[in-house]
């Protein structure tokens, strides 16, 4: 994938470094996937992850934008997929204080480091931050492990090493799950915004575990202990957070768990969300909108959610005269 460059995203500007991880808890499509963003120890000497994971995101794009993935996927590969990302991979979590938590939840069409920018600031300032990738078949592509079939054990050649249980699994990719003719959009966005809602809680309720001490087997690498994280998570102190389908995403989660104290929602896309809901979201929501997101539909779904929740602020980001102006509301 060449020879490694900057991205040019900007270090954070807190205090911390930041570390991260990519998390995977049971393989299966039901377990957990995100990556994770946290306070690390300072080094000079590092190792910067890829902003593109791997291959399989570029054909994933390509699909997501309806372009030909045969020359698309090389384009998007050569142009972004030597780009490294400015955090330490696998690097020593911070011991020296207990860490706010967010769970951040990606946009339609994207996956779990496209927002690598926001996650990192998030955790210079010490958050721990799990950028979960769904599984939903919203993002442009994403994988899981299953068991490999008697077959293609038999047919390779066994070791002490690939016998293990590792190495009996298989990689099973996801692809976007685009509308079909005729299909309704809300009855495909909804029950997968209910699953991305159950995702960020499955997230959640993982790194509790690993708070409490207990043991969890990544499945995609050993090289970070986990058990670094036993006590260092402030769960008194615990927000969701999402972009546009994301932001709809962590609305809705904060519903579902108690421990989630708020939601902040960048650009939220209120379409996916069932009108009956409104009135149960109680909690307090943070909205972050940029004036050419936002369309006349959305606008007012917002506005009815403000009439049954007053714990609600809004900040609108307003381009005018090529100057960003802060506009407030509710």
């Amino acid at each position: 994938m060449g020879s490694g460059q900057s991205l040019g995203l900007p270090h954070g500007k807190g205090p911390h470094q930041v570390g991260c991880t990519d998390v995977m808890a049971d393989h299966t499509r039901k377990g957990c996937f995100f990556r994770l963003y946290y306070p690390c120890h300072p080094s000079e000497i590092r190792e910067e992850p890829l902003w593109m994971p791997r291959y399989e995101y570029c054909c994933g794009l390509a699909g997501y934008v309806n372009l030909n993935i045969g020359w698309c996927a090389p384009i998007l590969s050569m142009t972004f997929g030597s780009y490294r990302v400015p955090v330490c991979w696998n690097a020593a979590v911070k011991q020296d204080d207990k860490f706010p938590l967010i769970i951040f939840s990606h946009g339609l069409g994207a996956f779990r480091t496209v927002y690598s920018a926001v996650c990192m600031e998030m955790a210079s300032w010490g958050f721990l931050v799990a950028a979960v990738e769904h599984r939903d078949q919203s993002a442009c592509m994403t994988y899981y492990f299953k068991p490999k079939s008697e077959h293609e054990q038999q047919n390779e050649n066994t070791t002490p090493e690939t016998t293990s249980s590792q190495y009996q699994l298989q990689e099973e990719w996801l692809p976007f799950r685009k509308l079909k003719e005729g299909e309704k959009e809300f009855r495909l966005r909804n029950p997968q915004v209910h699953q991305r809602a159950n995702e960020c809680v499955r997230a959640l309720k993982l790194l509790k575990e690993i708070n409490s001490g207990k043991s969890v087997d990544n499945v995609l690498h050993k090289d970070l202990d986990l058990s670094m994280l036993k006590g260092r998570i402030d769960f008194n102190n615990v927000a969701v957070m999402g972009h546009s389908f994301g932001a709809a995403t962590a609305i809705l989660a904060q519903k579902k768990h108690d421990d989630f104290k708020c939601a902040v929602a960048l650009d939220a896309w209120m379409f996916p969300l069932e009108n009956q809901l409104y009135h149960k979201f109680i909690k307090p929501i943070f909205f972050i909108n940029s004036e050419r997101f936002q369309t006349a539909e959305n606008v007012i779904k917002i506005k009815r959610l403000c009439s049954t929740n007053k714990q609600i602020k809004i900040i609108t980001i307003l381009l005018k005269r090529r100057l960003w102006a802060v506009g407030c509301a509710c």
